[in-house]
């Protein structure tokens, strides 16, 4: 018999992969390209739909043919994608209008203040389970219908469609299916996330059109049938990011975590069928939902920047020439030096939720070296990650024993050590390091049959790594002290006095 196997589409911040896996969970081929990030005003930030799905086609057959298969052998396509992105285009010629408006851009900063103070935001805060803040789609989406002339009254005729970035792909990849997954649908602001539909006051609130929204579907069910890309081929599933990588390392019980050190870093917490309302700056989403079951629910702590601090350090500042070389700077000096960076390029997300930050270097002196400052940039993701772990602990009401890490910035074993001194616990690693994207073909597989259950997936889980704490927990306590204090030197930058 033919050997199948099942294909993820990992769209991300950066770039799009396409990636082939066997039955044992295990990596056979990937193509990857990444596109251009435009930077039209300090805060925007924007990408070209257009070219994302231009890359999608000419890294489609370029994974099979690497990994020797056709059409034929995937039994399923998965898409993970980064999230909160907004998209809208045109029905008839599906054409973007403009470009995409990624989930860092900050330009909705003064609407989200005007439309706190507007009644009905506490609603729409609860109903959605969300802050209002310029990370999520809704506010953005209302900012496009504002800002071009005649939108609004197309979107409500059902010219204008609006989508993040999975609706995109399924509706180039199908020929005009307008789908989402409760789990994108869930970072929009839009989404009642009891009902898992679209929640008539948060339309009226942002003043969107009904007409222009996607189907809302359940992540892990059959989408429909691709007829570009991968032709015939059916479409299994459709996750965010970070929902994909909880689903990736088998996080599938209430109190398993894992955090994605990715662009930004993004830990999450499966908490059941609960939905936990934090109290302490988390998010509270959706985990994922199984065709024909209930869904299952995570707290999230977002970090906006992360691994796009190290790409700055490298692409702006030029103090290195790749991202790999970063370690070995930063292992040219014992400590900081006193030195530390707190990344507020978008504002800070959780714990803090403050959109007026901005990033601040702190405790420079004329000691400090550009080692010093590649161990502050590395520092800097372990400090925001125990922010956002001790908000989750604190919430949820359990101590986390253990941390399952995933992403590009786990193979800096610096970086993973100092983790696991800061947050006092084990960090872990496992075998497949892709794990939004296996997340994605585990879900689109279990859609089709492919595996049969989430037992089955658990087997294919392995450690590859672990770091133990190792940090005196009087350095621990100071260092930490320092940290929160540069903190929250970030604050009130952008408010006028």
């Amino acid at each position: 018999m033919t050997e199948r196997y099942v294909v993820a589409i990992d769209q991300g911040t950066t770039s799009t992969r396409c990636i082939v896996f066997d039955r044992r969970g295990r990596l056979v081929s990937l193509a990857q390209q990444e596109h251009k990030q435009y930077f039209p005003r300090p805060g925007w930030v924007e990408h070209d739909a257009a070219e994302i799905w231009r890359n999608v086609e000419r890294l489609a057959p370029d994974a099979l043919r690497r990994a020797g298969i056709t059409e034929s052998q995937v039994a399923a396509v998965g898409i993970a994608n980064q999230r909160e992105t907004t998209l809208l285009w045109e029905r008839d010629t599906g054409t973007p209008v403009g470009h995409a408006i990624v989930w860092q851009d900050t330009r909705t900063d003064q609407l989200v203040q005007d439309l706190l103070g507007k009644e009905g935001a506490k609603q729409v805060e609860h109903d959605s389970a969300l802050p209002m803040a310029t990370y999520f789609s809704g506010p953005r989406l209302r900012w496009m219908l504002d800002h071009h002339p005649g939108l609004r009254e197309r979107a409500e005729r059902g010219e204008i469609l609006f989508g993040t970035m999975e609706t995109w792909l399924i509706w180039k990849l199908t020929g005009g299916l307008h789908v989402t997954d409760v789990t994108n649908a869930s970072r929009t602001m839009l989404l009642d996330v009891h009902s898992l539909d679209w929640s008539p006051a948060a339309l009226a609130f942002f003043g969107v059109p009904r007409a222009m929204l996607p189907e809302v579907r359940p992540s892990v069910g059959v989408f429909g049938t691709a007829v570009a890309a991968f032709p015939g081929v059916r479409i299994g599933a459709a996750l965010g990011d970070q929902q994909a990588a909880l689903f990736g390392q088998t996080c599938f019980a209430p109190g398993e975590a894992k955090c994605t050190y990715g662009t930004g870093s993004f830990l999450l917490l499966n908490t059941g069928g609960e939905l936990v309302r934090s109290t302490h700056g988390l998010l509270s989403t959706v985990a994922y939902q199984m065709e024909g079951g209930p869904p299952a629910y995570a707290l999230e702590g977002s970090i906006a920047i992360t691994g796009s601090l190290v790409q700055w350090f490298r692409d702006q500042l030029e103090l290195i020439a790749t991202a790999p070389e970063i370690e070995t700077l930063a292992r040219t000096v014992a400590d900081n030096g006193g030195c530390y960076i707190v990344p507020a390029f978008s504002g800070l997300y959780a714990p803090y939720w403050r959109s007026e930050a901005r990033g601040v270097i702190v405790g420079l002196t004329s000691y400090i070296t550009k080692g010093h400052l590649a161990r502050a940039v590395l520092e800097a993701t372990a400090w925001q990650t125990r922010e956002v772990l001790d908000a989750m602990n604190l919430d949820s009401g359990l101590d986390l024993a253990v941390l399952r890490v995933d992403g590009g910035m786990t193979a800096d074993n610096l970086l993973m050590q100092f983790l696991a001194d800061v947050l006092d616990v084990p960090v872990v690693r496992p075998l497949a390091a892709e794990t939004v994207s296996l997340g994605a073909a585990y879900a689109a597989g279990l859609a089709v049959g492919y595996w049969p259950d989430l037992e089955g997936l658990r087997q294919n889980w392995h450690r590859a790594a672990q770091w133990l704490p190792a940090m005196d927990p009087a350095v621990r306590t100071a260092e930490y002290g320092n940290w929160r204090r540069a903190v929250e030197r970030t604050f009130d930058w952008t408010r006028q006095s």
